[in-house]
């Protein structure tokens, strides 16, 4: 039994060179809902849907040479007639321990590959809340995790100095 995937020490059957992601752990450490005006919000008011706003944020840090926390917050709110319908903010993080991944490709795979994994779970938990709270639940888009990490590192770089072309 030397040649299985357990006995050659990586557990996973890959070459031991290989890049892997694995997630250790996933939790949430904060979650709230607010319902202020509860009866009330509840009740639908014909041909007007309510305003919805969502903002994502990923942050991360590093536990131990292979170890990472990555924290996803999603936050957001419905809003009718300027008159908050619901409220949730959501931190739900993972601890990833990455190997042989190369140092120059470390960042970009923090913080895109590990909130893509994350994510559903944190959609789920936002999902729930909403229809806990006496609303159809709300299903969270898809999130371009490689788009917002363009978007972070364009506006690091302008405020250090012009992009170079």
């Amino acid at each position: 039994m030397a040649d299985s995937p357990a006995a050659n020490g990586n557990g996973g059957g890959m070459p031991q060179g290989a890049p892997t992601i694995n997630a250790l752990a996933q939790y949430v450490k904060d979650l709230s809902f607010e319902n202020p005006h509860a009866p009330r919000s509840l009740q639908p008011k014909e041909g007007v849907s309510p305003q919805i706003n969502i903002q994502v944020n990923v942050n991360a840090s590093q536990l131990s040479e292979t170890d990472f926390e990555v924290e996803l917050t999603l936050e957001g709110d419905a809003k009718m007639d300027n008159e908050v319908l619901f409220a949730f903010d959501v931190k739900y993080a993972g601890v990833f321990r990455m190997l042989n991944i190369p140092e120059d490709q470390m960042h970009p795979a923090v913080m895109i590959e590990c909130p893509r994994l994350l994510f559903p779970f944190g959609r789920q938990i936002v999902a729930e809340a909403v229809r806990n709270g006496g609303f159809p639940p709300l299903y969270i888009d898809p999130i371009d995790f490689v788009g917002l990490y363009r978007q972070k590192m364009t506006e690091q770089q302008g405020a250090t100095g012009p992009l170079a072309s």
